[in-house]
Order: C-alpha cells, then structure tokens, then sequence
C-alpha cells in the first residue's frame, strides 16, 4: 500500500531530526580527529576552522617517536589479550549455570550477580593486597588478571545459554560426546553471537583501564595507553593537536570494533533478553 503525502512528509521529517541528531552526536569525533592533523600554530588560530589548512601527521610521529605511545600501546594490547583468555573461563561458567544441576547452584549464581552491586572502587584494596602477596605488582599480569572474571559477563553468557535447547544436548551425549566435546563443538559454535558481545565489552574495558594500571603500577613502562594520554593534559595549552592525537588514538580503535561486530553485538544483546 503506497504511503500518504502526509506519512512521507513525517518520514522525511524524522529522518531529518535523526540525521541532525547524528550529526550533532558525532560532531566532537570529527573535531577530534581533525584537528589531530593541524600543525600547532593552527590549532592555536581564533576562531578555528573545522578542517585543517595544512594537514600534518607530526603529531603521530611525536606520541610514538618520543613519548614512548608505541610501548603503551603494546602493553594495552597485552592486558586485553590476557584479559580475553578470562572469555572461556566465563562462558564455561554460564553454561555451567545455565544446564547442569547441582547442589547450591542458585546461591552460587546469586553471589555472582551479587558481585555486580559492588563498585569496583570497594574491590580495589583488598585486590592489591592479593596481588602484592603474590608478587604480581608493577606487572602486566597483576594488570590483567582482576579483569579475567566478571559477574556480569557470566550472567550475560548464562542468559544466551539458557536458550540453547537441551534436547541437541542431550542427543549429543546420547552418541557418546564427552562435556568438553559439546561445549566446543556445539555450545561455542552457536554462542558466537554473545562471544562477539563479551569480546568488544573486554576490549573496551581493557582498552580503557586507567585507575588500576595506575594503581598497580608504578613503572611507567607498564603504563597503558589511557594512562599515557593522561600525562599529556599539561601539553593541551601549549599543544592541543598533540592532545586530539593521542585522543584519536584511544578512540578510533573502539569505533572499528564496534563497526566490526556491531550487527554480533545487537543479535547477542537480543537473544540474551536484554533490550
């Protein structure tokens, strides 16, 4: 059935309102990165213009030639690859939750969503006390490992689960598979969804960690490139695109995994029943 004049004139009405809305949504992105490329005497220039005159990549070449972001970024890179081994550990426990019986399985899965009310801030002294005795200070892994585990994520892998049917479960343990087998021949195949989710909420977290890499830190070789960024807040007077640089660096990375997976992270969130 054709649409009415008066039902494409509020479609294109609304379509206008959204794509003003984006516009005005993404509009410090676009300043971000494009004034990252404007040489330092026209970040300086009032008023300022939106695209750079003379478009320079110095800036680039500075964060890594001599403030040293190539080793924050390598050690960011390693706190998430570690913080991504912790995706197995949590999908194992929410496929435990979500189809095994056991004694005191609903305590235990009331304490793991317990564990989602308590802010991290709490968590943080009794977790350096931990580490310190177990010599993991001022290292990558003391970095990483509070990361490995999260209450929320395990919630997240145990709700997708819960919808897997227990009859290819069962039919699979009927010809003989073993709990290993089904997990990773059946249960990690179809969990892909909810693994593309738990991935880029991993990255995030691990790309963003600031408070406790500077915390548990105190070598500013193991500092993280959050960390890193925040050293140059003394250069935003003298040099903003220095600033817009390191922010891009930060930032661009996040917005093509989430470009990636994007259509992953809507169909997990969907199937997990969190609208």
């Amino acid at each position: 059935m054709n649409a009415s004049p008066a039902q494409r004139t509020l479609t294109i009405m609304v379509a206008l309102a959204l794509a003003i809305g984006a516009l005005i949504t993404a509009f410090p992105f676009l300043w971000m990165l494009l004034a990252s490329f404007k040489p330092q005497r026209e970040a300086l220039d009032f008023p300022p213009t939106l695209l750079p005159l003379a478009p320079t990549l110095e800036h680039y070449v500075t964060l890594f030639v001599q403030l040293d972001f190539g080793r924050y970024l390598v050690n960011t890179l390693l706190v998430v690859a570690i913080s991504f081994l912790g995706l197995l550990i949590m999908a194992m426990a929410g496929y435990g939750f979500a189809k095994f019986e056991f004694r005191g399985r609903r305590w235990m899965f009331f304490l793991v969503l317990a564990t989602m009310m308590i802010p991290v801030q709490v968590t943080m002294i009794p977790t350096f006390l931990i580490l310190n005795a177990m010599k993991l200070t001022n290292t990558l892994a003391g970095i990483a490992l509070p990361t490995l585990v999260s209450g929320f994520n395990i919630f997240l892998f145990r709700q997708f689960m819960s919808t897997i049917p227990d009859e290819m479960i069962e039919a699979a343990r009927l010809d003989g598979a073993g709990e290993m087998r089904i997990f990773f021949s059946i249960i990690v195949p179809l969990a892909v969804p909810i693994f593309a989710v738990q991935a880029v909420l991993t990255f995030i977290a691990g790309w963003n960690s600031f408070l406790w890499p500077l915390i548990i830190a105190n070598d500013q070789k193991l500092y993280t490139l959050s960390v890193g960024l925040s050293l140059l807040n003394q250069q935003l007077a003298v040099n903003p695109s220095l600033q817009m640089a390191a922010a891009a660096l930060m930032v661009v990375p996040m917005f093509v995994v989430f470009v990636i997976f994007q259509r992953h992270i809507v169909q997990g969130f969907t199937l997990s029943g969190l609208k």
